[in-house]
């Protein structure tokens, strides 16, 4: 329509249709049900707030997405503010509220054109990842602030599907020890976010250098291999991850998970280990290949750190060690 004006409409034509054109979008976009229909249909959710952080407006996806996550606001968002919540989070360890609330400050004053950022928000059942980013708007005098949360999660699937394959030890094929000390920071940091429990389970292969020394270290890599993959199937939620921690130990990291349900994983997967059937006549245990295992859970908070989760978590391996090997030895703390 445009080309066709410019080469066979003359000047008077092009004003007339302008000016026509212009009046017809100065009605549209005044008609605040008109702008809050396009705004609904975006899938990014979108928040605008004043120089105070106070709220003024969410579309569907915002509202909707707090409905179906079980945020404490999932309704009424108009006069929340913002910056508050922010600060809530980062009182309680989250990084993301202490990066959020020092962008949207810097916009606010001036000190940053703009601010963005990529954050993880992982449900309980998928890895999500999102956005946000933050833009300032003057209307009538007043300012004010977007603040987008755009989903991100399939392009940062694939960049850490890049990623991981520096982080995959090359025998067993699962996460090696680096990323198990960056997993466990990160899963740290949510528990004790959320108010939540956090289990770490180190496992340790009774008595394999005379698996090794009996039938060879090609059995002996064997062994490991069979051992990744069935602790494989023991870590499949986000918050869950098996690695190989050193030599013949193994470590497992259950977020959200009180001590009861971890052990009921771990005693199985200490069955497991045992129905491999993977021979080792000259073990003092049994003739085939058993575990002990350390079994650990803390309560994330201001006084403890995850150092000394894996601490507790090789205390218990060695009690089990001691006192017989092929068994769990447990302990919850709260403090």
């Amino acid at each position: 329509m445009f080309r066709e004006l410019s080469i066979q409409g003359s000047y008077k034509t092009h004003l007339l249709w302008f000016l026509s054109y212009k009046k017809i979008g100065v009605q549209v976009v005044e008609s605040y049900a008109f702008l809050k229909s396009v705004l609904d249909t975006i899938t990014e959710h979108i928040v605008v707030i004043d120089k105070q952080g106070n709220i003024l407006f969410v579309n569907e996806s915002w509202s909707a997405f707090g409905q179906n996550n079980a945020c404490l606001i999932d309704e009424k968002w108009n006069g929340v503010n913002y910056l508050s919540e922010c600060d809530k989070a980062a009182a309680m360890g989250d990084d993301f509220g202490v990066k959020a609330a020092s962008g949207i400050r810097s916009v606010i004053t001036a000190d940053k054109k703009g601010f963005y950022f990529e954050y993880p928000c992982h449900s309980p059942n998928e890895e999500r990842w999102f956005m946000i980013r933050v833009t300032p708007f003057t209307v009538e005098g007043d300012h004010c602030f977007v603040i987008s949360h755009q989903n991100i999660t399939e392009r940062k699937l694939a960049e850490e599907e890049v990623l991981n394959l520096s982080r995959i030890d090359g025998l067993t094929d699962i996460p090696n020890r680096r990323y198990f000390n960056e997993f466990l920071d990160s899963e740290w940091k949510r528990c004790r976010r959320l108010g939540m429990p956090i289990s770490l389970a180190i496992v340790d292969l009774d008595h394999f250098k005379l698996l090794n020394d009996t039938y060879g270290h090609q059995a002996g890599d064997s062994c490991l291999k069979s051992i990744g993959q069935v602790l494989k199937t023991f870590a499949t939620r986000p918050g869950d991850l098996c690695a190989r921690y050193g030599g013949e130990e193994f470590a497992i990291v259950y977020g959200n998970t009180h001590l009861d349900k971890a052990q009921i994983l771990i005693n199985k997967l200490l069955d497991d280990i045992r129905l491999l059937n993977i021979a080792n006549e000259k073990s003092p245990t049994l003739p085939i290949l058993t575990a002990s295992i350390g079994l650990s859970t803390m309560h994330p908070n201001k006084e403890n750190n995850e150092s000394e989760l894996i601490k507790e978590a090789d205390e218990l391996l060695y009690s089990a060690k001691n006192n017989g090997r092929n068994q769990v030895f447990k302990r919850s703390t709260r403090a």
